[in-house]
């Protein structure tokens, strides 16, 4: 009788030992959870080790000692300066003003000709071939013609941003318009709608998200663009510091200022992801 007792107990003992499959599945799904939380951080941490691996080839070889000020170590300690004495937003404010400009032109235009081209076959045979030439071409070599063209550097530079940010949400938008299920619109036509109101009541509910998309496209390009033409004559933003600081050889300001730069691009480019993410239409019954 004890043999039974004592195996019925190692029975007992190894089913409380055993992981229950319903928590051992809840446990796998936590880790993976924790694991896709945790991977950004990991890609941001190994770019901080590349940086730290240049920083210490900057300053270990004699030839590359003059730019040891873009480091970690003195360019972290310039960014703080900069973040505690307001300098960064002294800065940052004329670009991101230059920025919204350039970039609600380009959407006031682009958008209304992505819905044309996407809705009009005839349209669109006629405006691809020009378009597709223009967008070739890189917005900084407007740059004379945008010079010559508007009486302020701020005009010459918003138009730049403008005709760099115009062809995503363009071509984003005719896409999206494309791929709207002609279903929805005969319902709609149905139901008594001109076209006018079926593209406010379908087609841009429809495309809303391929048109956050293309701005996102457009900011990210945009971004890109801001930098090298506020090398014209301007004396403030973003551009015109980082020139400053490469004249004086401020090279630790120079990478604390790359850094704002990057920082406030991931920042903005976020903010539209999210807003694209939560776009999607589903139309009701």
């Amino acid at each position: 009788m004890s043999g039974g007792v004592t195996e019925a107990a190692l029975a007992v003992a190894r089913a409380v030992a055993a992981p229950h499959p319903r928590r051992a599945g809840t446990g796998a799904r936590l880790g993976a959870s924790a694991v896709n939380r945790l991977a950004p951080l990991l890609g941001l941490a190994g770019l901080l080790a590349l940086w730290f691996a240049g920083g210490l080839v900057l300053e270990s070889v004699p030839a590359y000692a003059a730019f040891a000020g873009f480091a970690p170590g003195p360019a972290l300690a310039s960014f703080a300066e900069l973040i505690a004495s307001g300098e960064a937003w002294r800065a940052a404010a004329p670009s991101l003003a230059r920025i919204g400009q350039g970039l609600a032109a380009a959407f006031l235009l682009g958008a209304p000709l992505g819905l044309l081209v996407g809705s009009a076959p005839l349209a669109e045979r006629i405006l691809q071939p020009p378009f597709q030439l223009l967008r070739m071409i890189s917005p900084l070599a407007w740059m004379p013609v945008a010079v010559l063209a508007f009486p302020s550097w701020d005009g010459a530079i918003v138009f730049l941003i403008a005709a760099a940010a115009i062809w995503p949400i363009l071509f984003s938008t005719a896409a999206g318009v494309k791929r709207v299920d002609p279903v929805w619109l005969a319902m709609a036509r149905n139901l008594g709608a001109g076209r006018l109101a079926a593209l406010r009541a379908v087609i841009v509910p429809a495309v809303l998200q391929d048109i956050l998309t293309g701005l996102r496209l457009a900011l990210g390009v945009a971004w890109i663009v801001l930098v090298p033409a506020e090398y014209l004559g301007v004396t403030s933003g973003l551009g015109y510091a980082i020139n400053d600081a490469r004249d004086t050889l401020s090279y630790d300001r120079l990478a604390a200022l790359v850094l704002l730069i990057g920082l406030i691009g991931y920042a903005l480019d976020s903010v539209l992801g999210r807003l694209a993410a939560r776009a999607r239409w589903i139309p009701t019954s």
